[in-house]
């Protein structure tokens, strides 16, 4: 067993002697790579080493057991165990100062590596700011500036990353780094390249801004040359006009152009100077081109100026030579412009067409026309002035008149069709006259007729619906009406053909009467119908009286009423007045919030308008009051023939032992309150008087 433990021992010593060869290699890496690769390396082998403690404690375990059994080998036991502890501690603080070792290279290593980076764009930006091109065109230096803009804006970014950069070295130097010394170095010399970047960018800047400014300087020269030439060939011209209009449309143009030289002198040429001065008092390293560039743009400016003018005096001159003939011209075209339109308003007026509705509106076109003729003396005198005035502008010998288009060739033709105009417009007038006279005629007589029928037609309506007697004697008043309507039909044929007449001849009104064929044609036919409907109405009338037992007041009761409530005498009644009609009658029909049914009511209308037309006629009214008026005079006779079978003999009275023996008590007290007493009996009531009153109502 001791020799077994001395062998572990020995073993776990060699392992261990292995280990410390490994953790104590000065290979710390020579690039970040390299060192990550390392730190890689190393976590494994600490891995290792926390996993075979447990075999050291296993060994120092059975160490410390056969030591505490008493073992004769105990002090060489424990001298083993100690050295074992020994040599696992060493190995241990071996493993953590290479760890140690390893963190710190990697900082080495990973600011190197942001000094590479930041040093590799200073030299590339170095090599880009010490350029010699600084454009040659305005375009290309103003591309060049922004594109140095954006280098400053991205070299305030590197000047941060930088001061970063440094500040971490100097915190890997604090923390006594074994690189320090390089870290020192390589801060130094990442400064003294930023420094020389700073530099050269402010040197390209001035370059670039000072190229800027002379070529901008060029370019505002090229673009006032430029328009100074556009403006040479305008004040050279050798057109001074051909009449006032044209010379006053030069001198317009001339003052405009004038008003264009003072604001360009504002804008171009000022600011050129302005620019010029500015560039010159920088000391500019292109000063002799930019003066010798100014001086020539201000010569051909002057020149420009002065040539503006000598044009403009010429062309005030023209103008004063054309005035004279143009006042000619003028008065010519204001003269010709008013006659013109005086013969356009004749014109219009003379051939407008003549055709009226009545005599007053030809007597009004008379009149015009003996309106328009007083003003031909004006005209006339009109026409005389433009003969003068032509005479002496011709005798000017000048080209066309630039005011008008009229020549006296054609306002002499204007004149002469005038006066035809007039002849033809007089003897319109008179036809028209006398067509006007011929209808007015035609209107009379139709107003005559049509007049004459309508009072015929109100005055038989009338007599039809106010009929008065037996109901005999009112159907023979019908049937003559009747007749007599048949035979007026011929009058409304008349009627009918003046109309006809009045039609052919685009007679459109007639203020003789309010009266059409149409609309007479339609009351003869309205009251021809209702003649024809209370013929038949007073036939069934008679009728019901002869076969039903309703009396001839009640029928003339329901004829009253339904006239009554016909406001418009058309012999139908609407829904609403057949409803007032019948509470008229005595019937009980409740009012109704509006839109909530009556089923009472409706009851009704199906057996007067079934079809729901909206109107009830007066046969269908008169036939369902006869029909009610029937079912009461039925029910009547039923139960005065019952009150005469409890009587004693066939008598008109019946007496309360007679009632209170028959009907039941309730019945009978009612009968006794309700009933007349019988005269001259005692204890006796008048069943009949009682019965009428029960089905009248």
């Amino acid at each position: 067993t001791l020799q077994q433990f001395f062998r572990d021992v020995s073993d776990e010593e060699a392992w261990i002697k292995e280990k410390k060869l490994l953790s104590s290699n000065d290979d710390y890496g020579k690039d970040l790579n390299g060192v990550q690769n390392l730190r890689k390396k190393h976590t494994r082998f600490e891995t290792e080493i926390e996993g075979h403690k447990p075999r050291i404690q296993a060994v120092q375990e059975n160490g410390k057991q056969l030591i505490s059994g008493g073992h004769y080998g105990s002090d060489a036991i424990q001298q083993r165990c100690d050295d074992l502890d020994k040599n696992w501690d060493e190995l241990e603080k071996l493993s953590a100062a290479r760890q140690n070792k390893l963190d710190e290279s990697l900082a080495f290593q990973q600011f190197s590596a942001n000094v590479d980076e930041e040093e590799s764009w200073l030299n590339e930006k170095y090599a880009l700011v010490t350029s010699d091109d600084v454009g040659d065109t305005l375009a290309a230096v103003q591309g060049l500036v922004k594109k140095h803009e954006a280098f400053e804006t991205d070299l305030d970014v590197h000047q941060d990353r930088v001061r970063d950069i440094k500040k971490s070295g100097s915190d890997l130097v604090a923390k006594e780094n074994y690189q320090r010394a390089s870290i020192q170095q390589k801060s130094g010399q990442l400064q003294t390249k930023l420094d020389g970047l700073i530099k050269a960018a402010g040197e390209r800047k001035k370059k670039l801004n000072d190229n800027a400014a002379f070529l901008q300087f060029n370019w505002k020269a090229d673009v006032v040359e430029s328009w100074i030439g556009d403006k040479e060939s305008f004040v050279r011209s050798e057109d001074f006009g051909k009449d006032l209009l044209s010379v006053q449309t030069l001198l317009a143009k001339q003052d405009t152009f004038e008003a264009g030289l003072q604001a360009f002198a504002a804008e171009g040429v000022k600011g050129l100077a302005g620019l010029k001065d500015e560039l010159i008092g920088a000391k500019h390293r292109q000063s002799r081109p930019i003066l010798q560039r100014h001086s020539e743009v201000t010569r051909r400016w002057e020149k420009l100026q002065k040539d503006s003018d000598t044009r403009k005096n010429k062309l005030l001159r023209s103008q004063e030579q054309f005035k004279k003939v143009d006042d000619l011209f003028l008065q010519f075209a204001k003269k010709a412009s008013a006659f013109n339109s005086w013969n356009e308003n004749a014109e219009e007026d003379l051939t407008d067409p003549v055709r009226c509705n009545s005599l007053e509106e030809i007597k009004g076109l008379h009149t015009l026309h003996s309106q328009f003729q007083q003003s031909l003396n004006s005209a006339k005198a009109d026409y005389k002035q433009l003969v003068a005035l032509d005479r002496q502008i011709k005798s000017y010998n000048v080209t066309n008149n630039p005011y008008t288009w009229f020549t006296m060739e054609a306002l002499d033709e204007m004149w002469q069709n005038i006066q035809k105009t007039i002849k033809e417009r007089e003897q319109e007038l008179q036809r028209e006259q006398r067509r006007q006279e011929k209808n007015d005629e035609l209107r009379r007589a139709f107003a005559q007729q049509a007049n004459s029928f309508h009072t015929w037609l109100t005055e038989t309506r009338a007599a039809l619906v106010e009929g008065s007697g037996t109901l005999e004697a009112q159907l023979e008043a019908i049937r003559r009406k009747a007749d007599e309507v048949a035979d007026r039909k011929e009058s409304l044929k008349k009627v009918e053909e003046l109309g006809a007449q009045m039609e052919e001849a685009l007679i459109l009104d007639n203020k003789y009467t309010e009266h059409t064929p149409l609309g007479l044609a339609q009351q003869w036919d309205q009251l021809d119908q209702l003649a024809m409907r209370m013929q038949y109405n007073l036939e069934q009338q008679i009728q019901a009286r002869n076969m039903t037992g309703v009396s001839e007041e009640e029928l003339k009761e329901f004829t009253t009423m339904f006239k009554h409530f016909d406001k418009d005498h058309s012999g139908k009644l609407n829904h609403v007045e057949f409803k007032a009609c019948l509470r008229s009658l005595g019937y009980d029909l409740p009012i109704l919030e509006e839109g909530q049914a009556d089923p009472v009511f409706e009851e009704i209308l199906n057996s007067v308008d079934p079809n729901r037309d909206g109107l009830v006629s007066m046969d269908e009214f008169m036939a369902f009051m006869i029909s009610r008026v029937s079912e009461n005079v039925e029910s009547s006779k039923e139960v005065e023939s019952a009150f005469r079978a409890i009587t004693s003999g066939d008598r008109p009275y019946v007496t309360a032992s007679e009632l209170l023996q028959a009907l039941p008590k309730e019945q009978a007290e009612y009968c006794m309150r309700n009933m007349k007493p019988y005269e001259g009996i005692a204890d006796a009531y008048d069943y009949q008087s009682f019965t009428h009153s029960l089905f009248s109502s």
